[in-house]
């Protein structure tokens, strides 16, 4: 629908791009925040490069942030780009394969110079040759305006170069009718401590705002409305955020204190960040020397009765490997959170991907099995890390939660939960007190029906016990070399993590209970499938989804899901792993989708898949 000023859309994607530190994140976070304000769902996703500082204007160094904003839910970054702000000649380079034919270039023409394009590899001016006439450009001196709007400001001229992503930022807003209130209030809230650079970069915001005016008569401005949504508090969250705050509720519900060992590593660091600003809350963080120390301190934390957690990614993770199966053996309670980046090795630091499902599953030496949940967007992360850590204290076992670089950097709107209601007390086997009599005390001694043990700070006088990585005796606890006693052990730890199944929620499913296709996907690619989904199911295709967040134990009624369709397909952002432990374990035939490109899936990919699987 258009009206005579603007064309009315449903929803946008925008792409701001540019060198890393021309503050690509926070433009891109503004008009987020900006979006969120006017109602909009929104969903975001940053694309930086993993090199601290890269050189600057060549493709290695760009840095980009994509927002998806509309009028309907939005539950990914989205596909192609409607638009892209492109702040030099590299940037452009980078992105132009994800712009939609039809789409808008804003083109800062100050940087395609001869010395930009050349470090951007071009041979020829992409403005000039006629390669975008597929496109619709917009072509900005954004460098020299912003130096002409600052001309009269007290700033040293880095300081008033810095303040160009704010000229493109009005720009921006002029063209999707934002309000740049919101924005300026920001501004001045954080330079209220030097006003000059507020000033500055109010002034070349509304500059940029004002240039785009006098673009009107030659491009098109957008609208789009604000989103139906449920009633609430909300707020705008991350995948790391939501994690970190989730382990806080968590914490609190069990009454425990909370402790972190972490060694930073991207793109897990920010959980780190995130809970070491909430000592008000008891909360403990400890930065150690490396990740093995890491989870070691944690495992000690874990003994001493506390909600014990360590984050790290899949290099990071193997380095835990052998402490991992410590844990193991003690069976006590330690949350282990792997946010998942390409591999192998350091691989794609800042790329994502879900190829540590292996790793969960099987990275220990000897039997030693974990329950293992994966998040599937950032605002379910919260629900995530409640849950890892409610099954880790009330089983006495490690859990691994797979969260992915894709949702942990990631936002979208969170409707604050009433967590008093949904994530109530969390009961456990700490003992708190030695009991008056406590002869015949046995720790390693288990529930009948859960089999778990009991939890027991050692060194409490009258429970006092032994602990260590070496096999022990079923009965007692007591070291023991018994052939026969460690099979039996073996198997309990088994069967304690398969006695899980009846401590967690029945596998849902979106769809019909049968139909020709069933898409199985888990973990962060839920927002692409589930879009691809809907929208096979509006053209009258019997399709339905079955997205695992428990991955070990698998609910029990999975097996009767899958035998109740004609054809199976697991798309997946690895070489096919999930598949694999399905056809393992349920004996199925399935059909793999797989991409590894570092790159999360298109809706519109899966739609052609999904065709092609039921053909």
């Amino acid at each position: 629908m258009s009206s005579n000023d603007h064309i009315e859309l449903e929803s946008v994607v925008i792409r701001f791009s540019g060198d890393s530190g021309d503050g690509m994140q926070l433009t891109g976070t503004q008009f987020s925040n900006t979006s969120a304000l006017m109602g909009n769902d929104i969903s975001t996703f940053p694309d930086y490069p993993a090199e601290i500082r890269a050189p600057q204007g060549t493709i290695a160094g760009v840095s980009g942030f994509q927002v998806h904003f509309g009028s309907n839910e939005v539950i990914t970054p989205g596909d192609e780009v409607d638009m892209l702000v492109a702040l030099n000649p590299a940037a452009l380079k980078a992105n132009l394969g994800s712009l939609r034919k039809g789409g808008t270039i804003l083109a800062n023409t100050d940087a395609f110079t001869y010395k930009g394009l050349e470090k951007a590899t071009y041979t020829d001016n992409p403005l000039e040759d006629n390669s975008l006439s597929d496109y619709q450009v917009i072509e900005a001196p954004i460098d020299s305006q912003t130096l002409d709007t600052l001309e009269d400001h007290e700033l040293d001229l880095k300081n008033k170069k810095r303040c160009k992503n704010f000229y493109a930022l009005g720009i921006c807003y002029f063209l999707y009718h934002r309000d740049i209130t919101p924005t300026i209030d920001w501004i001045n809230e954080k330079f209220k401590k030097f006003p000059e650079l507020a000033q500055a970069n109010i002034a070349t915001l509304k500059s940029g705002y004002h240039f785009a005016e006098t673009l009107e008569a030659v491009v098109s401005t957008y609208k789009v409305p604000s989103a139906k949504i449920t009633p609430g508090k909300y707020r705008q969250i991350n995948g790391n955020t939501s994690t970190a705050w989730g382990f806080l509720r968590a914490a609190q519900a069990a009454k425990l204190p909370l402790f972190l060992g972490s060694y930073p590593i991207t793109p897990a660091t920010d959980i780190l960040h995130e809970l070491s600003k909430h000592k008000n809350f008891g909360v403990k963080t400890f930065q150690a020397e490396d990740e093995i120390a890491a989870i070691c301190c944690s495992i000690g934390a874990g003994l001493a009765g506390n909600l014990a957690l360590t984050t790290s990614s899949g290099p990071g993770i193997a380095l835990k490997g052998e402490a991992i199966g410590l844990a193991v053996t003690y069976e006590m309670p330690l949350v282990i959170v792997n946010v998942q980046r390409g591999g192998p090795s350091t691989g794609l630091p800042t790329k994502t991907e879900q190829s540590d499902l292996y790793q969960a599953l099987y990275g220990r030496n000897g039997e030693a099995p974990l329950i293992i949940l994966a998040a599937s967007r950032p605002n379910d992360c919260f629900h995530m890390a409640y849950e890892a850590s409610r099954l880790a204290l009330q089983h006495m076992s490690p859990v691994m939660l797979l969260t992915d670089g894709y949702i942990a950097n990631g936002t979208e709107p969170w409707r604050i939960p009433d967590v008093d209601k949904h994530y109530n007390e969390i009961k456990h086997n700490l003992i708190e007190e030695a009991p008056a009599n406590t002869d015949g005390f046995k720790w390693i001694e288990r529930d009948e029906v859960s089999k778990v043990r009991k939890w027991a700070i050692p060194g409490t006088k009258g429970l006092e016990h032994r602990i260590g990585g070496l096999e022990k005796d079923y009965h007692t606890g007591d070291v023991s070399y018994d052939p026969i006693n460690h099979e039996l052990m073996t198997n309990a730890r088994k069967e304690k993590i398969e006695r899980v199944v009846d401590n967690i929620p029945e596998q849902e499913l979106e769809g019909d209970s049968s139909g020709d296709l069933l898409v199985v996907s888990w973990g962060g690619t839920y927002g692409a499938v589930q879009m691809a989904v809907k929208q096979l199911q509006k053209e009258g295709v019997r399709i339905s989804l079955m997205h695992m967040k428990y991955i070990n134990p698998i609910p029990k009624n999975v097996p009767t899901i899958l035998k109740n369709f004609n054809r199976i397909i697991v798309p997946e952002l690895n070489g096919g792993q999930l598949i694999n432990v399905l056809k393992a374990k349920y004996s199925i035939e399935a059909i793999g989708y797989n991409k590894m490109q570092g790159l999360p899936f298109k809706i519109s990919e899966l739609v052609e898949e999904f065709k092609k699987a039921i053909q």
